[in-house]
This record gives C-alpha cells, structure tokens and sequence, in this order.
C-alpha cells in the first residue's frame, strides 16, 4: 500500500481546524469563566489548562496548514528510489519539485484552476503514474503533443531529427542490492539541453519507430535507457497527471556507503 502523504495532511489540517475552530466558538470562554470563578480567592492561581485534544489541535493546526500550502502550491519535496534517470539524479537523492511551473492544481482532487507553462522537451518532471495514479514516478519528457517519436538502436529521433550522442567514458551502474554492471556514459544534445545518458551495450534495445504523442499527452523516458520503466512500456503521461518539474537537489544519501553526498547538494536539476 502506498501512504498519501498528501491526503494525510490535508485530513490533519482539517481535524485540528475543526476542533480548534469548536473549541473557540463554543468552550473557550465557558472554560475560562469556570477557571477563573473556582479560582478568584486564590493569591497564586495555577495556569489554565487545556484538554489534550484542544492543547494539540491548537499547537499542530499551524504547522500543518503552512505545510500543507507550502507543498500544494510552490515546492514538494520527493527522494529517488531507483536508478532509473542515472546519472542525472541518483537513488538516494532528495529534490525540490516546483509545484507551480505548470500551473497550479488544487490539492487530493488534482483540478487545474491557474495555467502556466506546459512541459517542454528535456524537462524532468514528476508525474502520478497513469496506470496507478497513487504512484508519484520521475522522468525526462521527450515528446511534447504532436511530436513523432523513434528510438532505434539506442539512438532517439524526434520529427526525424537524430539527436547527437558523444562518447563520455566507460562507468559503472549499480542496483539496489549493490551489484553492478558495465555502461557506456554519453553526452546527448537534447534540443539545447546537454545532459548524461546510460547505455548498455549488452541490453537488447526496444526499437519502434514514428510514435506520435496525442494532443494533452506527454511521452517520457529515463536517462538510464536500458534501466527505466517508461513511455516505452506504459504509455503517454496526460497533462493533468503531471505534479511540478525538478528543480534542485536538496540532500543526497549514499545508501551503500550511508554518507551523505555533499557534491551534490544545491545542484540543478537539469
């Protein structure tokens, strides 16, 4: 089962705001006038205490709605829990994602009610999967609507333009149990955007040919193209399935060293 982090806190907000809204309404003031009569012939009077539910409802409402907005409308923070956009983000990075790029979406139920840009070829945007909408999943967008899209022999065409590959330097790529196999780095010249791709020699490559992404529609895929779930396997990514683009990297956790990478906090994501 996957938690919703999201709906938990929007039920937090609302509980402890109703409670203390009630409580304002219709306790507060009963409650002191009682403290103050059973206590008026005292020269040191103890301090008013709350029930416990009111005490905390009125201590957590606060916190939760300034994070509650603050990760609905501007930044969301996410951890990356596979290799698959190696080298660009690493499993164990935490990013930022800019949850008002694209425009800003109300939150749990997810409708658009401000506009904004649309995502552009080589953004890395977060997206709840389409076959299971409570998966948050994280790729590069190759396809913007109308784009016609190849991949044939591990090399992308898009509109019939070969994007270029340059030789990088020979590396390695890791699972999550540690082991490790051999991959060619490459610098691909994505429409303007330089960034590294993975490449396995030994993988069998899923060539098609001339896909053309519907209007609404979005056609992503890993940087770490023979170690990705992607368009390739489950289809087109819709508009309004899209959460915010990454922006930075915040904190980064090297789970088979368990140190922090600190070379990489603060880097754009890009």
């Amino acid at each position: 089962m996957n938690f919703n982090f999201e709906v938990f806190l929007f039920y937090g907000v609302l509980i402890t705001g109703i409670i203390a809204l009630i409580d304002q309404i219709f306790w507060a003031k009963p409650r002191k006038r009682k403290f103050e009569a059973e206590n008026s012939k005292l020269k040191n009077p103890p301090e008013l205490k709350l029930p416990l539910i009111i005490e905390y409802s009125r201590s957590f409402f606060p916190v939760l709605l300034i994070v509650f907005l603050l990760r609905s409308f501007f930044y969301e923070p996410f951890r990356i829990p596979t290799g698959s956009l190696e080298p660009t983000l690493h499993v164990g990075d935490f990013i930022l994602v800019n949850k008002f790029h694209y425009g800003l979406k109300l939150p749990v139920v997810h409708k658009q009610i401000i506009d904004n840009k649309t995502p552009n070829r080589g953004d890395i945007i977060v997206f709840r999967w389409p076959p299971n909408k409570e998966v948050n999943f994280i790729k590069r967008v190759i396809g913007i609507p109308g784009d016609k899209i190849s991949y044939i022999n591990k090399t992308l065409f898009v509109n019939g333009k070969k994007i270029p590959q340059e030789f990088l330097k020979n590396s390695k790529d890791f699972d999550s149990d540690g082991s490790s196999w051999d991959v060619v780095e490459k610098t691909e010249n994505f429409f303007d955007v330089k960034h590294s791709i993975y490449l396995n020699p030994e993988a069998a490559t899923e060539n098609f040919e001339d896909v053309i992404v519907p209007d609404g529609m979005f056609f992503a895929m890993g940087d770490n193209r023979d170690f990705s779930a992607d368009s390739r396997f489950w289809g087109f990514i819709p508009f309004e399935n899209v959460v915010g683009k990454a922006n930075y990297i915040w904190m980064s956790w090297d789970t088979h060293k368990t140190n922090v990478r600190w070379n990489r906090i603060g880097k754009t994501v890009k």
